[in-house]
């Protein structure tokens, strides 16, 4: 059986973070998104894999020649949708296949699951039904689905993973792959509904956090750095070659520390925390439920929950994060996420500044002493006085 996974998109409604990357190759627990994917397929025995790209092509086509289980890469020449992804691929389709999007988890049990299905999805239920592919049910068989309707006839979303013949190329007339499904559907064509299992998508830059807290515990525990006196480690810790970690530091598990990273005295890094490479988190700093992506500097007294922190950035002494819940503006649409901060890249905060449900663009400086909110800084190269 052969795979193709989607990773030609951005992830807009991730921005910044997709501003210099695809959203596929944004690290979760240290590892872009899409090499669990891989990872699954592998386990369950599908090493035939295509990966269609796009957006920065460059970086997933370097990341990918990166693994040990080689894969085919195929161009979509422009962002005309999952449909018109799938059909660059059909010149290397042969009969049966899987479609997965590149910017999704989706375990390993699932796949099994529904592999060996002639034509099935994976299906699950979704508080927020009208972000998927709403699809309806009946006696295990699909019915109907339509792509983020405004009144969701059901909570039974699609996780666009789909076992496939190459028949189903033939419906594809449109740019989206749901219109092909519904175009199957028409023509008396079934679709088996199979409940997936551990799945998460990451529609927003909070929803990252979710998946971290998913995959952080696949991290096997290591100690490959220097632990300095009366430190006080608990739970699955990794922490990378090269790092070192100060006296008195308490770090709770699950955690990921990269490689080269100093985390300094009586600093303190809670559970469901992923630090990047060449991180530095200074003295009496606390860091909790966080990702902390390479290069990053946080400043001594500071307290970062619940935040998203891109490369490069610098946060300076006592800077802090206010969980929140604003409505935001999204591709037009209000929506209301839950986070500390989500900063892009190389932000540079002055002393004593809080965040407080704030999405901060890439290269944005903020001035001490001040309080960014969700609507102050989200263009990049933002000035906060």
């Amino acid at each position: 059986m052969q795979a193709v996974i989607l990773a030609a998109g951005e992830g807009k409604r991730v921005r910044p973070l997709t501003r210099s990357r695809p959203k596929a190759l944004i690290p979760v627990a240290n590892r872009p998104i899409i090499d669990y994917i891989v990872e699954a397929l592998e386990g369950c025995g599908i090493r035939e894999i295509i990966v269609v790209v796009g957006y920065r092509k460059e970086q997933v086509i370097r990341h990918l020649n990166t693994l040990d289980l080689p894969v085919e890469v195929v161009v979509q020449p422009k962002p005309l949708g999952t449909g018109n992804a799938l059909l660059a691929a059909a010149p290397l389709i042969r009969d049966r296949f899987m479609v997965l999007p590149g910017d999704n988890y989706i375990d390993r049990a699932s796949i099994s699951r529904i592999k060996d299905e002639k034509d099935a999805v994976l299906v699950r239920e979704h508080p927020y039904p009208s972000n998927f592919g709403v699809v309806t049910v009946r006696r295990g068989q699909v019915t109907s689905i339509v792509e983020k309707p405004e009144q969701a006839p059901s909570f039974t979303i699609s996780t666009g993973i789909f076992s496939l013949t190459r028949k189903f190329l033939d419906y594809i007339q449109e740019n989206d792959l749901t219109d092909a499904v519904s175009a199957k559907l028409a023509a008396g064509e079934p679709l088996k509904a199979i409940p997936a299992g551990d799945w998460q998508d990451a529609l927003y830059p909070w929803d990252l956090l979710a998946m971290n807290q998913k995959l952080i515990g696949m991290a096997s525990p290591e100690k490959g750095g220097t632990i300095g006196k009366n430190c006080m480690i608990q739970g699955a810790v990794r922490i990378g070659r090269g790092s070192r970690v100060g006296p008195g530091a308490c770090i709770t598990g699950p955690v990921v520390i990269g490689p080269e990273c100093e985390i300094g005295p009586y600093a303190c890094i809670m559970p469901n925390t992923s630090i990047g490479s060449r991180v530095k988190v200074e003295p009496f700093t606390l860091v909790g439920n966080s990702i902390l992506m390479d290069d990053c500097t946080v400043g001594a007294h500071s307290r970062v929950t619940d935040s998203v922190i891109a490369e490069g950035c610098t946060l300076q002494a006592a800077v802090n994060t206010v969980t929140a819940c604003p409505l935001l503006e999204i591709e037009g649409s209000p929506i209301r996420g839950c986070f500390g901060s989500i900063l892009g890249e190389k932000v540079r905060a002055g002393p004593f500044t809080s965040f407080e449900g704030a999405i901060v663009g890439n290269n944005a400086v903020i001035a001490g002493r001040s309080l960014v909110t969700a609507l102050r800084a989200s263009e990049d190269g933002a000035l906060v006085i």
